[in-house]
């Protein structure tokens, strides 16, 4: 049991590291540095990694070492299909008179308040769309979404990391809030849809200024030199 608890803890806490980018796509993951790291063997550590790699968060390469994987653009894809379809299928099914919107009226004016705090940022992003689903009836659907996109996390963090993208999204949001609560579904549906797939504009831009971040050759092995290439 203490060995099972220990790998569900080394997946988490590297799976929250890669998500929130502290461990970049393409650096090295040591075995030996996580578990000292964490305060446990290096066991549950390496079930936690194969369990990451089965995700594609991974990478793992006899002879070479192990590697958070590049963000790829045809998961990120994949990850949004899957999203864009719940959500908006959620958004369709809103009732009216609406329930208790106290919760995303704060959420949004938190938003406006976090300024470049990315975390926090990022935080609230993902309740204000957890939140659209509640409003709906259907947050229990939000973790089967959750647990899909893992890919399309790095690809939405990339983004907002980039200057004044906090602003547009909390703008974006609000947007979104405004169309409900007049009860235009349908501009409420499209505005919704637009604002999902900025990621894709998003990944156009940062792979001409980080092209390193991104698979652009899938038969791409990392090479160990001064510094982590790829060949």
């Amino acid at each position: 049991m203490r060995t099972r608890g220990h790998r569900h803890r080394a997946y988490e806490h590297l799976r929250t590291r890669i998500l929130r980018l502290a461990l970049p796509p393409g650096v090295t993951i040591s075995e030996n540095e996580l578990a000292a790291e964490l305060g446990m063997s290096r066991t549950p550590v390496r079930e936690a990694i194969m369990l990451l790699t089965d995700e594609g968060l991974v990478e793992v390469l006899p002879q070479v070492g192990t590697f958070v994987s590049r963000v790829d653009p045809d998961r990120v894809a994949e990850a949004q299909f899957l999203r864009e379809a719940v959500e908006l299928a959620s958004l369709q099914t809103l009732g009216y008179p609406l329930g208790d919107l106290s919760a995303l009226e704060e959420n949004l004016a938190a938003q406006d308040a976090a300024d470049d705090d990315i975390d926090r940022f990022f935080a609230l992003d993902e309740d204000f769309h957890r939140g659209l689903m509640a409003l709906a009836g259907h947050e229990a659907s939000w973790a089967t979404v959750a647990a899909a996109k893992g890919h399309l996390d790095r690809a939405r963090r990339l983004g907002i990391e980039q200057p004044g993208s906090t602003a547009r999204f909390a703008a974006e949001h609000r947007a979104v809030f405004d169309a409900i609560i007049i009860g235009d579904l349908d501009r409420a549906t499209e505005l919704l849809r637009r604002h999902l797939r900025v990621v894709f504009d998003d990944i156009l831009t940062l792979q001409r200024e980080s092209p390193e971040r991104f698979v652009t050759d899938p038969d791409a092995r990392p090479v160990r030199r001064s510094v982590l290439v790829w060949e």
